[in-house]
């Protein structure tokens, strides 16, 4: 019998094995009436990177979709750096917090 492969993080297309944190990002905030919408599954530091570039506003009206999110300038160059780790790589979000 095989073990089926590692989910493929949507944001940085990295596998996600089972012993690396991971969440589920509501595609529109559970705020701006994405509660029970589409979610994707995403490592821990990916998501962190979303929540600390966009606010939930931005998110819901502007970045809903995956490709949206890898095209925003700053989460475009977090992909490429951390793109370039191994799958289980853990670290805090780089970078200062959006302004609020």
């Amino acid at each position: 019998m095989t073990q089926a492969p590692d989910p493929l993080c949507p944001l940085c297309r990295r596998p996600i094995p089972l012993d690396v944190p991971q969440s589920l990002h509501h595609l529109t905030p559970r705020l701006r009436g994405g509660k029970g919408g589409p979610t994707v599954l995403l490592h821990a530091i990916c998501h962190a990177e979303i929540h600390a570039t966009l606010g939930e506003t931005a998110l819901a009206r502007d970045y809903a979709t995956v490709e949206a999110l890898r095209a925003h300038p700053r989460l475009a160059r977090f992909i490429d750096w951390v793109s370039k780790r191994p799958p289980g790589f853990r670290s805090r979000v780089p970078g200062p917090r959006r302004g609020r």
